[in-house]
């Protein structure tokens, strides 16, 4: 009697089932309804169309998971489904790579995409992006020219040295400058110089696929001019020093000046090779911070080859950038490594974009969004958080919402013990635990990245744009009162 009681309610849900998945309304009948129509002429149809099975396969999985009193009461809100529905193609039409809100005050912060170009060069950007343009073709000889030229001239100006190129990235330009002056040779560097660059890459690692081999000297907190001069040998093709733009050694440390090495190189004919990593063009100790060497003190010094990075404290897009003697960097643009290092139109329009308002100290700082953020003075700041306080408490409720002071990095690998004051806004939500405050934060439809402490989400001013501000109270109403 019990087995039959069973097979009968049994058949009750499965007859109640039956008629629900009857009630699923068809993919070709949710293709013609208005909003649908709508979204089909923005959106691709195969992305609506995966989208509406998606949401039907969803419906389905959850009436086969129903008890018989769910089975009962479950009804199909066709108004919602093609709410879910819009959402689902929103979501799979919306770029992978796409703007977030930087919070975490670190300024150069290398997953978010290190240095914002400049505003006032996105009209350059979008010129030679949408047309065609002189990348390779010389305007006065009607010729082929080099995709070079368009930044060499004011790379040269703007650092001193004979002759300058551009290259992806600065471990490529490291490379492209040690398989060109030292493959098969011997590169003599100091063991303290021997960093690692991020992501596990190491000089010694970049040295070794150039085809270069290391000579380490010294130790790794003290080396001196001797330890140089007693390495070099018949063998030797390059002195290289490495400024170590990441990390500080600190105490009882030694190491050769540039201005000495350029004068042992010259001894002894060797060249010289200085990568400065960040690179900069200018003095940030001016501006109350660290004191990085900048590129024209390099060449000035008398470095044969320096190498930096495009997208660090420069402020530009990712570049590697070599300026030097003009008889190595010719040698260079011949090394068939060139051709696979190259750089596009897009970055040499960014690039030399943003190096034209170096030309004028006053519009970089002003122009160049790192430049502007890391020299902001406090006042600025506080101002700054100021406003975003005020339109967070008269906007948002269920979390404690306070002012406090805090510091900023500088992040990609520059300047590792600069800290710079600032004023941090902390919110503790009253029902969200604060981890999952921060990952609904981070899946907002614009991303907001904050940073936790003691239990409450800090957002710093500093790395945020002033129209950023209505994002983030959007966001924040969102996620706590929505």
């Amino acid at each position: 009697m019990v087995i039959v009681e069973i097979l009968q309610i049994g058949v009750i849900i499965v007859a109640n089932k039956k008629n629900i998945f009857a009630l699923i309304p068809k993919v070709d009948d949710l293709l013609k309804e208005e909003k649908i129509e709508n979204l089909l002429e923005k959106v691709p149809r195969i992305t609506v169309v995966e989208s509406i099975r998606e949401n039907i396969e969803h419906i389905r999985s959850q009436i086969i998971k129903l008890n018989e009193q769910e089975t009962e009461n479950f009804k199909i809100d066709e108004e919602e489904l093609i709410e879910h529905i819009i959402q689902n193609v929103e979501l799979k039409n919306r770029m992978n790579l796409r703007k977030v809100i930087n919070a975490t005050g670190v300024v150069l912060h290398t997953n978010l995409g290190r240095a914002l170009l400049s505003e006032s060069i996105k009209e350059d950007i979008w010129n030679v992006a949408s047309s065609y343009s002189t990348l390779e073709f010389d305007i006065n000889s009607g010729t082929r020219g080099s995709r070079y030229a368009h930044v060499e001239e004011i790379i040269t100006k703007l650092t001193g040295a004979e002759s300058a190129m551009v290259v992806n990235n600065n471990a490529a330009a490291v490379l492209l400058v040690l398989d060109t002056l030292a493959k098969n040779k011997e590169v003599i560097v100091s063991r303290g110089q021997l960093v690692e660059i991020g992501g596990a890459f190491r000089v010694p690692d970049v040295m070794q696929q150039s085809g270069a081999k290391l000579v380490e000297v010294g130790t790794t907190n003290k080396t001196h001019l001797s330890d140089y001069k007693s390495a070099i040998s018949e063998e030797t093709a390059v002195l290289l020093k490495v400024h170590t733009s990441n990390y500080r050694i600190l105490g009882f440390t030694e190491e050769v000046s540039l201005k000495n090495l350029v004068d042992l190189g010259k001894e002894y004919d060797v060249p010289v090779i200085e990568d400065i990593g960040s690179g900069t063009f200018i003095d940030f100790s001016k501006y109350g911070l660290y004191k990085e060497p900048t590129v024209q003190e390099s060449v000035l010094a008398g470095a044969d080859i320096v190498t930096f990075s495009g997208d660090k404290l420069l402020g530009g897009p990712q570049a590697g950038i070599i300026v030097g003697k003009e008889k190595y960097i010719k040698e260079m643009k011949k090394n068939p490594y060139t051709r696979a290092f190259r750089v596009d139109k897009l970055t040499l329009a960014a690039l030399e974009a943003t190096l034209r308002l170096y030309l004028n100290e006053k519009d970089a700082i002003n122009e160049i969004p790192t430049l502007r953020m890391l020299t902001m003075s406090f006042d600025e700041i506080k101002e700054k958080a100021d406003t975003l306080y005020e339109m967070l408490k008269n906007n948002i409720k269920n979390c404690t919402i306070e002012k406090i002071n805090g510091v900023s990095q500088v992040g990609g690998g520059s300047m590792p013990l600069e800290e710079m004051e600032t004023v941090l806004i902390s919110i503790k939500p009253e029902f969200l635990s604060i981890n999952k405050f921060e990952e609904m934060l981070r899946g907002y439809k614009t991303p907001i990245i904050t940073r936790i402490s003691e239990d409450k989400v800090l957002i710093d001013v500093r790395t945020i744009k002033s129209n950023e501000f209505d994002i983030i109270v959007e966001g924040l109403r969102h996620i706590l009162m929505g």
